[in-house]
């Protein structure tokens, strides 16, 4: 079995000392940083944008997962490449022109995710699976840190592996929303390859050990 990939959700971190939780997660068994842009749109609350990013940037020395929450993502992909993303994922919900949005974030030297909300159905992806370096399946409803975990996650998660191998796809399964000690062995069992957890890690009196369990959990 491959690794499985942790990205705190930066979301979650103290926004007074940004720059200590952004160190920590450097020094950390954490993998990558997983980044949410809110619109009060798409979702019914606004994070942070480009300005923030940029200033995560330039102290992040693991890879920048960026989960667009936001309404016509397409307009901002460029923009997102030149922050230094890595990951680029836009919500199946969001994107009128799937296809060509995948595409424009592959132009862009980028990882292309795409985000499905609880109540979407895993068929939407049957015809651009072979397209999308990741998959975000939300355990929760986004927009808010902190909700309790959907439990048909699991089944979705095996129903999405499905899909990944019958297409021959490479796609990663990433799962945002309630992910703690008690869960993420099932998940990774079930097909998760990428974890983000944010209110379990930043919430906890030692994130550093807390990072290091749930990887620990994973093995």
């Amino acid at each position: 079995m491959s690794q499985t990939i942790l990205a705190p959700s930066i979301l979650a971190a103290d926004f007074a000392n940004l720059k200590k939780d952004i160190d920590m997660v450097n020094n950390s068994e954490a993998d990558w940083f997983h980044l949410d842009v809110m619109d009060g749109v798409f979702v019914p609350n606004i994070s942070f944008g480009m300005p923030v990013i940029e200033a995560i940037s330039r102290h992040a020395k693991k890879p920048l997962d960026v989960h667009l929450m936001i309404v016509q993502p397409e307009r901002y992909v460029k923009d997102f490449a030149l922050l230094g993303t890595n990951i680029l994922t836009v919500h199946y919900e969001a994107s009128t022109h799937l296809h060509r949005t995948l595409q424009a974030i592959k132009t862009e030297g980028m990882q292309a995710g795409v985000a499905l909300n609880p109540h979407t159905n895993i068929s939407v992806l049957k015809d651009t699976i072979e397209d999308i370096d990741l998959v975000c399946l939300m355990s929760v409803n986004p927009g808010f840190g902190g909700q309790s975990f959907i439990e048909n996650t699991y089944e979705k998660v095996r129903e999405l592996k499905k899909l990944i191998s019958e297409k021959g796809a490479s796609t990663k399964i990433e799962i945002d929303g309630g992910v703690t000690n008690k869960n993420a062995k099932q998940l990774v069992e079930a097909g998760a390859d990428v974890l983000v957890a944010g209110s379990y890690v930043f919430g906890s009196e030692n994130p550093t050990e807390t990072i290091k369990n749930l990887v620990k959990t994973t093995q």
